[in-house]
């Protein structure tokens, strides 16, 4: 599911880039791993468990941002009869990773890979996820494979997933696939990933669900000034994702019917939420009518457009309430589905990243082969949502925090200055404070004012305060 995307360019010393690194300070987030977690690391990518099934003869690629090492998905994509093959490789880091060890308990403790604008900080050490456990080109790895076969409509008939030795061929990224596609140069493999991408995402429309198009911010240092740009995905991204979905449906399925498991859930969306969007909707001028629903004006959204591509950065508000659920011994939860999904979703495709992924994985395994859950996972289920909750909550701290320091650049030298805006949100307690959404550029702030502000309604506001983004009534 998305997330903001922010990428800062520009030297280390450069001042949006310095302000990035004190962040990172003042919100404590794990730095350099210990010394005794990165011996660990180097040791399991020397000696990692190998399972004795061998898919190495199938040509598996990879299709990632070019600067991307941490590969955690290759796939091969082949004609079944009248429908299809997908075969989707998952990273294994248990194949690396012992129980309770000290990479185990670094993992515990970091929960995800967490993104700033200009670098990451790893899940797991390098060795590993930029190395040995990730599946770069020509290089035997050991992988969870799924193999999912289609109907012709992109339905799912049957699914299989088991340890195996995975070889990827190529490592694509997605404006060379895009190009590939279009121009009808691609290998049938890649050539079927529109093919299948196109199928899921006609099925996402008839299930209800929604797959959002985040546009990735870029910003850019002028003059000693800073601008924002937006760059659209293409749509290999999407046709991509929906590889991605497919499999995180099916583990859920797995997982359902083995009455073990971990979800990804997310209840509908709050009427106070979807009317804060429209007042959005409304300040960027984008035509929202009442008997047109959510899902039905995001998928008519043009990423390419600079008031759509800011709408759907908003659009990523509504994904604020998604958590981890656990069952087990058959009693399903009251709520096994994640409502933009529109089914039961599980996150099983990114363990590189992500710490839930790993024991997905391997309640999935067992599923299939018709055997109890490892202990070790086990044991886990019952504190994994809440450590889950802590590292998603921390990941959306750095994101919140990180998008306050760009817009901050942003309107450093702005101070006193007026925009035209229209206000989104007002507290109900005080309704002279709330929130407001500028038209250009395409920024959301605090507003507070001494009489109560027109919800709903276009103001002139003057920016007081660059650091944190508050403005008052011109």
């Amino acid at each position: 599911m998305p997330r903001r995307h922010i990428r800062v360019t520009g030297a280390p010393e450069a001042p949006l880039r310095a302000a990035l690194t004190a962040l990172r300070t003042e919100l404590g987030v794990p730095g350099s791993f210990p010394p005794e977690v990165l011996a660990e690391a180097e040791q399991a990518a020397k000696a990692p468990a190998l399972p004795s099934y061998d898919a190495t003869d199938l040509p598996f690629f990879t299709v990632d941002p070019p600067t991307s090492a941490d590969l955690d998905q290759a796939m091969h994509l082949s004609r079944q009869g009248t429908g299809y093959r997908v075969r989707y490789a998952i990273a294994d880091v248990a194949a690396f990773v012992v129980p309770s060890g000290r990479l185990d308990r670094e993992a515990h403790r970091r929960v995800t890979t967490l993104y700033f604008p200009d670098l990451r900080i790893p899940l797991h050490p390098e060795p590993l996820s930029e190395g040995a456990a990730s599946l770069l080109p020509d290089q035997d790895r050991p992988a969870v494979l799924w193999t999912i076969d289609l109907d012709g409509d992109g339905r799912t008939l049957a699914v299989d997933v088991r340890r195996a030795l995975v070889r990827s061929r190529a490592k694509l990224d997605y404006a060379s696939v895009q190009r590939r596609i279009d121009e009808k140069t691609a290998e049938e493999p890649v050539a079927l990933l529109k093919e299948i991408g196109e199928a899921r995402q006609r099925l996402e429309v008839e299930r209800g669900g929604i797959s959002l198009s985040v546009p990735e911010q870029e910003i850019v240092e002028r003059d000693h000034t800073y601008e924002l740009a937006y760059r659209a995905p293409l749509p290999a991204d999407g046709w991509n994702s929906q590889i991605s979905l497919l499999t995180g449906i099916a583990a859920a399925d797995l997982m359902l019917s083995h009455g073990t498991g971990v979800l990804r859930t997310l209840p509908a969306a709050p009427d106070g939420a979807v009317g804060r969007l429209r007042r959005s909707a409304h300040a960027l001028d984008i035509d929202w009518p009442h008997h047109v629903s959510y899902a039905s004006l995001v998928r008519s959204l043009d990423p390419h457009r600079p008031r759509h591509a800011a709408f759907l950065q908003e659009c990523t508000t509504l994904l604020r309430g998604a958590g981890y659920t656990v069952f087990r011994d058959g009693d399903l939860p009251d709520l096994p589905t994640h409502s933009a999904v529109a089914a039961p979703y599980a996150h099983c495709t990114a363990p590189l990243r992500r710490l839930a992924d790993r024991y997905a994985a391997e309640i999935c395994l067992a599923a299939v082969a018709g055997q109890p859950v490892p202990d070790w996972v086990s044991a886990a289920l019952d504190t994994l949502p809440v450590e889950m909750a802590e590292g998603t909550r921390r990941a959306g701290t750095v994101e919140r925090e990180c998008v306050d320091v760009v817009e901050a650049a942003l309107l450093k030298d702005r101070v006193g200055e007026v925009f035209d805006g229209w206000v989104v949100e007002v507290e109900e307690r005080r309704p002279a404070v709330g929130t407001v959404q500028l038209e250009s550029p395409a920024i959301i702030g605090r507003i507070e004012g001494t009489d109560a502000l027109p919800l709903g309604e276009r103001l002139r506001v003057r920016l007081t305060e660059a650091a944190k983004v508050r403005f008052e009534p011109a």
